[in-house]
């Protein structure tokens, strides 16, 4: 089983993530430990990534997700924010990745997102995330309200699973 959380910057998916990972006893990736570091600076900078920048990235999230795959499964913590993005992270059997879609609103998550400290992503792109997000549609990927406790998102989850 792979479940990949995904969302926005600022929405959640690694304290998500982790904490359904716990709960189902299999390994969690935080998909930002394996962007390379010309990602990091450009972000840390102000720009944001573009899909030639993302498209190595995802290629070896895809990889990872391979190799867990074999084993017991895996919880990955994506921004997965475009349609052509999980089609690479599904690769050949879109079937056995689970897409869970932490959604919230802009307000909610620029609040998060300026209560954290030593995170690479600044606030201020934010907009361009939302601007690249192409929501998935419900048959896509299980909707998940941030508006809600990470204990309470999780058993959410585990209830729609």
């Amino acid at each position: 089983m792979t479940i990949i959380i995904m969302g926005v910057s600022g929405s959640g998916k690694s304290v998500i993530g982790k904490l359904l990972a716990e709960r189902l006893s299999i390994p969690f990736i935080d998909a930002d430990d394996y962007h390379p570091d010309s990602n990091l600076l450009k972000m840390r900078s102000g720009r944001p990534l573009n899909d030639s920048d993302r498209k190595p990235w995802l290629l070896s999230l895809r990889k990872e997700i391979e190799i867990h795959s074999r084993e017991k499964g895996v919880v990955m913590a994506c921004s997965a924010l475009k349609r052509s993005y999980r089609e690479i992270l599904s690769g050949e059997n879109p079937g056995d990745v689970c897409f869970i879609y932490l959604k919230g609103n802009t307000k909610i998550i620029l609040d998060r997102m300026n209560q954290r400290e030593g995170h690479f992503m600044p606030s201020a792109l934010l907009d361009s995330q939302f601007a690249t997000l192409e929501e998935p549609a419900a048959n896509e990927a299980i909707h998940v309200s941030i508006e809600q406790t990470p204990e309470e998102i999780v058993t959410e989850i585990l209830e729609k699973l």
